[in-house]
């Protein structure tokens, strides 16, 4: 599958209708965005079965802001709604079949409760 560009009107819908995402954040005047993206291209070919989202951080500014998004490349993976994944900075092919094989290797049925947890924790904080 090719990469997908994401905006704020197709992100959350993304995230929400697809077993794994991955998403790239970039932008056309940063360096590692540019050798990343031939890398990301390449290794989304090879995995029909995960959406390859990117995301221009200068087109979609206030998406790139709610996420947090402070340098870049970042790249991020959500499996079943869930982030589980990102970090900042351009990687490897290698590195990247590694990080697709750890999420696909989670057990979301444990994610899902951490998750569960931590939100019941935040509402039981004292605002």
């Amino acid at each position: 599958m090719a990469t997908t560009d994401l905006t704020q009107e197709t992100f959350q819908e993304t995230i929400e209708g697809n077993d794994i995402v991955l998403v790239d954040w970039w932008a056309d005047w940063c360096g590692p965005c540019k050798m990343f993206a031939p890398v990301y291209d390449e290794v989304s070919q090879q995995h029909e079965d995960i959406v390859f989202g990117k995301i221009d951080t200068e087109d979609q500014q206030q998406l790139a802001a709610a996420a947090g998004i402070s340098s870049i490349p970042t790249l991020m993976a959500f499996r079943e709604n869930v982030l589980v994944f990102s970090q900042p900075g351009a990687i490897n092919a290698q590195q990247l079949a590694q990080l697709i094989e750890q999420v696909r290797g989670l057990d979301m049925e444990d994610v899902h409760k951490q998750v569960e947890e931590a939100r019941q924790q935040a509402e039981q904080q004292p605002n």
